[in-house]
């Protein structure tokens, strides 16, 4: 599928549109709010992290209002069970089931049933619980009672986290963090932003509610749907998805990392470069789209080594200086 220069204008115009509306509600964060559009492009899942209080959950329901898709926000907590999000099985005495038994068993379908699924403060619930989106994450469905349960397109997670550091925090599995397509980090607004994000908040508002009123929806389902397959189709060249393989294998042994990122890394870092680049009005990749975003596609997906912990290293710092160490190709 090659793509229309007068379609891929289009797109970058209504992506322009859905980051302004976003931004009704959010204030600054520019390089969040795109990385979370990257992912709703690239049919992905995204992971946001930050101490309470610097907009995370505004971030994921803002992206959910100026959608016109169905939303399911869930709080997670330490007695969350599996089956509170992805549902159960009952038995219905009013029927009668094979023999003429008294009673069938009837599913009822969990909040994990929606096109953009919020799990708030994801790493407040034991592993148990965080493990019941593994496969929802992974293949679009659920498997209840035997049943295979398909979920509805587009369909994407959209979670937050505290940082491990805060109190009645439970680490994810890294099962389920590489499933997520980028992690994003969310960090103290500038002295300008903080006074902005001040009197939206508080101006003409009596409670503490998250200023949502005017953010209003501006795509459409079909339009998502849509706006991934054109991303899908955007042209990625030997030699960019060659860098994106090598600097995934180079996390691998590098200088304060145990463990580096396995081929999904590579994976996200090509689908997210195409997305990055519909986004730049673009329907061909470039390596500056790959370097962009790889230290969100990548710091989930790599241990800091026990000497480099001790040390008080970063992810973030050993993969910039990882990044310009592999040499990008020329175009």
């Amino acid at each position: 599928m090659s793509l229309n220069p007068a379609d891929v204008t289009r797109a970058q115009e209504v992506l322009a549109a859905l980051r302004e509306e976003i931004g009704k509600a959010v204030v600054g964060q520019r390089d969040a709010v795109d990385q979370v559009l990257v992912a709703l492009l690239a049919a992905g899942h995204v992971l946001i992290e930050g101490v309470p209080g610097l907009g995370k959950t505004l971030l994921a329901r803002a992206l959910g209002k100026s959608l016109s898709l169905q939303v399911a926000r869930v709080q997670f907590t330490p007695d969350l069970m599996p089956s509170d999000i992805t549902g159960h099985a009952i038995l219905d005495t009013n029927t009668r089931g094979e023999g003429n038994a008294l009673g069938t068993l009837r599913v009822l379908r969990g909040p994990v049933f929606t096109n953009l699924l919020v799990a708030d403060e994801i790493n407040r619930a034991p592993a148990k619980t965080q493990a019941a989106l593994l496969e929802v994450m992974q293949e679009a469905q659920v498997t209840l009672e035997g049943q295979t349960l398909p979920l509805s397109k587009p369909f994407m997670v959209l979670a937050t986290q505290n940082p491990l550091e805060t109190e009645g925090t439970y680490p994810l599995p890294e099962a389920q963090l590489d499933r997520f397509l980028l992690k994003i980090e969310i960090g103290y607004p500038p002295h300008d932003e903080e006074t902005a994000i001040v009197v939206r908040s508080t101006e003409g508002q009596a409670g503490d509610q998250l200023p949502l009123d005017g953010v209003t929806q501006r795509v459409e389902e079909r339009h998502v749907i849509t706006l991934q397959t054109m991303a899908a189709a955007v042209r990625v060249d030997d030699k960019v998805i060659d860098y994106a393989v090598r600097i995934t294998r180079a996390t691998r042994g590098a200088p304060g990392l145990s463990n580096g990122a396995g081929p999904r890394g590579a994976i996200a870092l090509v689908r997210a470069a195409r997305a990055a680049a519909l986004m730049a009005g673009r329907d061909f990749a470039t390596p500056d789209d790959v370097k962009r975003l790889a230290t969100a596609a990548l710091r989930h997906r790599v241990l800091l080594a026990p000497d480099a912990q001790l040390e008080g290293r970063r992810v973030d710092d050993l993969l910039s200086t990882l990044l310009e160490s592999v040499d990008a190709p020329r175009m």
